[in-house]
């Protein structure tokens, strides 16, 4: 039995404002924008090449716009992907070296923060 994550929730506050970073400045695919009704709007973004998307919209949480740290990509060169993000209008940080990995970080215009990793082979 294959458990997979495909879905992940991430809480705005304007959902036309994230669709246009996360479609404009972050690359994202827009693979669904449906306003369901009774006050629920739900998007699907994915990022290139990604088996798993995100979901923005309304109605949808009760968690608090901003409020999610953490989220990875994972990519196969750093610089690349901080000069893409960087070239769309993203604030990304520069590419910071660790053990575990180079990485870029930044976040939505809510805060919502993510990571982006180049994996470092031993």
């Amino acid at each position: 039995m294959d458990f997979r994550l495909e879905l992940v929730q991430v809480p705005v506050s304007d959902v036309d404002r994230a669709l246009a970073f996360y479609t404009e400045k972050a690359g994202f695919v827009l693979d669904h924008d449906h306003d369901v009704g009774g006050g629920i709007r739900f998007v699907q973004l994915t990022p290139p090449g990604s088996a798993a998307s995100i979901a923005i919209g309304e109605g949808l949480s009760g968690m608090t716009p901003g409020s999610v740290e953490g989220l990875q990509l994972v990519v196969s060169d750093i610089e690349e992907a901080h000069a893409e993000l960087a070239d769309r209008g993203v604030p990304v940080s520069e590419v910071q070296d660790f053990p575990w990995g180079r990485f870029v970080f930044f976040a939505d215009p809510d805060g919502n923060g993510w990571a982006v990793q180049q994996i470092v082979q031993a």
